[in-house]
């Protein structure tokens, strides 16, 4: 029976998946937009989706608990001042993640996993070869 078997180990040690984690949902809300592997998109999916509802509440103490797990104020600010009032009509369901190919040096499924509201840009390949003549 599985009982109390809930989450993500990831194959890693509590402090280096803690660590891992905190720098995925960082790196989602600074950047709205991050690849990895399937298994670290699901489990880094749940808590940039805590972290949306504390930031749309926006009180002191909601503050102070994303302050304690992000560590960095301007990522806490960016989630509260940015990001949660993209989605005040919401009211669940910030994230997607979107499955890719597999990474070609050993097979891992990879994910994007972003915000719901995201627009992707591609970027011109005009301005590409533009830039490359310059130089």
């Amino acid at each position: 029976m599985r009982h109390l078997k809930a989450g993500f180990k990831l194959r890693r040690s509590p402090d280096h998946r803690k660590a891992l984690l905190r720098n995925l949902v960082a790196s989602v809300i600074e950047r709205n937009r991050i690849e990895t592997t399937l298994a670290k998109a699901k489990a880094a999916q749940p808590i940039v989706e805590r972290m949306v509802t504390w930031g749309k509440a926006g009180a002191l103490a909601d503050k102070r608990r994303a302050l304690a797990y992000l560590y960095r104020r301007k990522t806490v600010q960016t989630l509260f001042d940015e990001v949660a009032p993209r989605f005040m009509d919401r009211i669940g369901g910030y994230t997607r993640i979107i499955k890719t190919d597999f990474r070609k040096g050993d097979g891992a499924e990879m994910a994007i996993l972003e915000f719901t509201d995201y627009i992707f840009h591609a970027k011109d390949k005009k301005a590409k070869e533009k830039t490359k003549a310059k130089k």
